[in-house]
């Protein structure tokens, strides 16, 4: 679902954000930057279009788009050099909300049902000029679209919903999918217009850029400037606290300590404090913000960085004299650049014998595969005689992956068998030849596990 609001576009063109199709004047070499620029300011969303030109160049923008989408919390709708089903997966692996195809291009409106089909409709937009689609193609597309974006600005201001039907071209069927509308008029006023149409789910263009170019980057400027013109933004709802700073027991120094951990991975990954302006905005604004003690002022985690802790849930524990904070963490948690602050190594026990109680675990299963794959480095750089992945090493790549092939073989012969025990060896031996190829090709399970919460989303 859109959130209804602004939607900055950025067009990408050879690792810069230019200004236009036509415009090829560079606006920002840090196209990921002025996303968060934007973010800053209060946008809703961004609109990004790859005009790269070749298959390096369009990997490059790939590249780009999923540094973008790891970097920000907005939604992120993608579009541009999209001609088949690849090229949507890529948007949407690169962390895309939304694909947007261009619907100007049969072949794309006949894509449309695959990509549906295949990464669910809330997953796929569609993109033209009013006039670029026959009449009655609509109601074709219209089951396998979740939002239209208009690229012709508009050259009046709709002011009510039964104006949907003409931004359309008077397609009915088109009117029934929200649309996102862009304008070349940066006065909040015609903005504002626009955004109170019942069907307008989001307004984007070079005005809404300009808007935000002309308030300086200012989210309470541009925030006013639209509730002063009539539209009032539709506020994400959050769960009200359940406690009042008085409710807590605060330090001598009458700050509460707060234990950071991240929620995909469960890594704690910084303590910092609050005193009660600190812990009242991050309550009200869902980032993280703390107290220095050295400063004797309070921080945006972030703010400077651009490495914000997004918060996710806020626990107190049993004595209300510590806080959990589980966040979504971006960039780097640590000033030094790591993304924990606890990476120095006091002492580490390991177990002579792991205990039966540990192995029907299940809870565990990340923290396994963690073990086994630091074994598997450990056995790499410190070889041992006689140790079968140290002959997988010495042999290379080539040995590896005739390994993983036959494992692979083995558990499709072990999922016709009756019973399930052959299945869970022949899955464990896999997994165990996986983490060898991992490791000869530097990739760990964190990369993994990064990959798939993009998928999630």
């Amino acid at each position: 679902m859109i959130k209804k609001g602004i939607y900055p576009c950025i067009w990408l063109l050879r690792g810069n954000a230019v200004r236009g199709f036509e415009d090829d004047t560079v606006l920002s070499g840090d196209p990921a930057a002025l996303v968060r620029q934007y973010e800053e300011a209060g946008a809703d969303g961004v609109l990004l279009f790859d005009l790269s030109k070749g298959d390096d160049e369009h990997e490059a923008a790939i590249g780009l788009i999923r540094q973008i989408c790891e970097n920000s919390m907005i939604t992120v709708i993608g579009a541009g050099n999209i001609r088949r089903m690849e090229d949507v997966k890529k948007l949407i692996y690169a962390g895309c909300d939304l694909a947007a195809l261009n619907l100007s291009k049969k072949s794309n409106r006949l894509l449309a049902r695959e990509v549906c089909e295949r990464f669910g409709k809330e997953r796929i937009a569609g993109c033209c000029t009013r006039a670029g689609i026959p009449a009655g193609e609509w109601e074709k597309l219209s089951p396998w679209l979740s939002a239209r974006i208009l690229l012709d600005p508009l050259a009046g201001e709709p002011d009510s919903g039964d104006a949907s039907s003409a931004l359309c071209g008077g397609d009915a069927a088109g009117a029934e999918i929200p649309l996102i509308v862009c304008t070349a008029d940066a006065s909040t006023g015609a903005i504002a217009e626009q955004l109170k149409n019942r069907n307008v789910a989001a307004v984007t263009g070079t005005g809404v850029n300009r808007l935000f170019e002309e308030d300086g980057m200012s989210a309470e400027a541009v925030r006013s400037s639209l509730r002063e013109a009539g539209f009032a933004a539709e506020e994400e709802q959050k769960t009200p606290p359940a406690f009042v700073w008085s409710d807590f027991k605060k330090g001598a120094d009458g700050l509460l300590p707060v234990v950071v951990q991240e929620e995909s991975t469960d890594q704690v990954l910084m303590v910092a404090y609050m005193n009660e302006e600190a812990y009242n905005r991050t309550v009200a604004t869902g980032r993280m913000t703390y107290y220095s003690r050295s400063r004797r002022s309070l921080w945006v985690k972030g703010e400077t960085s651009g490495h914000f802790q997004y918060v996710r849930s806020l626990r107190a524990d049993c004595d209300m004299d510590t806080l959990l904070a589980r966040v979504v963490q971006i960039g780097a948690a640590c000033h030094t650049g790591s993304h924990s602050c606890f990476f120095n190594k006091v002492q580490e026990i390991p177990e002579s014998r792991p205990s039966r109680m540990r192995a029907r675990e299940t809870t565990g299963t990340a923290d396994v595969l963690r073990q086994d794959y630091q074994t598997i480095l450990d056995r790499r750089d410190n070889p041992k005689e006689g140790s079968y992945t140290n002959y997988l090493f010495d042999k290379g790549i080539d040995k590896m992956l005739k390994k993983l092939g036959e494992e692979n073989t083995e558990i499709v012969i072990a999922a016709k068998n009756p019973g399930e025990n052959e299945i869970i060896y022949e899955i464990a031996d896999y997994l165990y030849h996986l983490e060898v190829v991992m490791a000869q090709k530097g990739v760990d399970w964190d990369d993994i596990t990064r990959e798939l919460i993009r998928r999630q989303k």
